[in-house]
């Protein structure tokens, strides 16, 4: 049963965008989700945002993610394509390990160590509604008792979308590592899969029961939100983007922890990558690149001048 949920979940990257892309969690059990918005259209031809930064010998092109996307969807073309190709080497989020790897770190980092069942951890009320959205699911009602709260709450968010035809391997960093292979660019990733998985895990239990209690709540919404999201970052719809994407981290601990404080590490990476001569095509979840803490933001303060690349 374990393995069976840990399996999909193995891109880390993944999990963070799952959960950046909530709506706002409530601050209590009892505040409920908010009505689902009317869903953007994606385009025939999508065209996400691509920003640049450059100086005498060092270009770095800046391209936002979704990390799941439904198969068929035609991004890799025209300018995102050129500045890739015109890249020595794509820096990413994490890079994977090999399976076996990555289950061992999943499981001693997402796999409750207290003996609680996740449910009773919950209270009656809640209890209630996670078994009501666990049967909706068709999952069993214990499938996730063993698990912290935080990896139940985005392995649930996971089954609605697949369920709508989302592949976890049809996501931007799928093909863009399969590219940069078949280039033999040098791959760099910014984090590691302990420090990714790390940043849910050392989160507080009752913000973690908070995020699950939500997407709870939300479970029936999912796949329209996403969808959302996915028109959005087709349409480089930035300001709608960051408001979609980021509303999930309210909480100062979760906006610190999942996004501003990790956009401030990698602006220190991309400053002192400035220093080297190459070119670099950096691409990260596009609510990192979207919204008032966005890496571009970090970066103008550290005075770089980013561009937006209009095609």
């Amino acid at each position: 049963m374990m393995r069976r949920w840990f399996s999909p979940l193995l891109s880390l990257p993944l999990i963070l965008g799952l959960a950046a892309c909530q709506a706002t969690p409530p601050q209590s059990a009892s505040e409920t989700a908010p009505a689902a918005a009317e869903i953007a259209t994606i385009p025939d031809d999508p065209d996400p945002a691509l920003w640049v930064l450059k100086d005498e010998d060092t270009t770095i092109y800046l391209f936002g993610t979704v990390h799941i996307l439904k198969p068929g969807l035609t991004w890799f073309d025209e300018a995102v394509k050129d500045s890739f190709e015109a890249s020595d080497e794509l820096v990413i989020e994490m890079i994977e390990p090999e399976p076996a790897e990555m289950m061992k770190i999943v499981s001693e980092l997402a796999i409750d160590t207290t003996g609680v069942p996740l449910r009773d951890k919950l209270n009656a009320e809640d209890r209630t509604e996670y078994e009501a959205a666990m049967t909706s699911l068709e999952l069993p009602l214990n499938a996730f008792d063993p698990l912290d709260p935080w990896f139940a709450s985005v392995s649930m968010s996971l089954v609605p979308l697949m369920k709508n035809g989302y592949d976890t391997n049809s996501g931007v960093e799928k093909s863009l590592i399969s590219n940069a292979k078949a280039k033999n660019l040098k791959i760099i990733g910014l984090e590691t899969p302990r420090q990714q998985l790390g940043f849910f895990d050392n989160l507080p239990e009752d913000v973690q029961i908070r995020f699950l209690n939500f997407n709870v709540a939300s479970i029936g919404d999912m796949a329209d939100g996403m969808e959302n999201m996915v028109a959005h970052w087709a349409n480089a719809n930035i300001d709608a983007l960051a408001e979609l994407m980021n509303a999930g981290l309210e909480e100062k601990i979760l906006y610190e922890t999942l996004l501003s404080d990790r956009n401030a590490n990698w602006a220190v990476w991309v400053d002192d990558r400035m220093d080297q001569p190459g070119t670099v095509f950096m691409a990260v979840g596009a609510g990192h690149l979207a919204g008032d803490a966005s890496l571009q933001v970090q970066l103008k303060k550290r005075g770089f001048r980013v561009e937006r690349i209009k095609y």
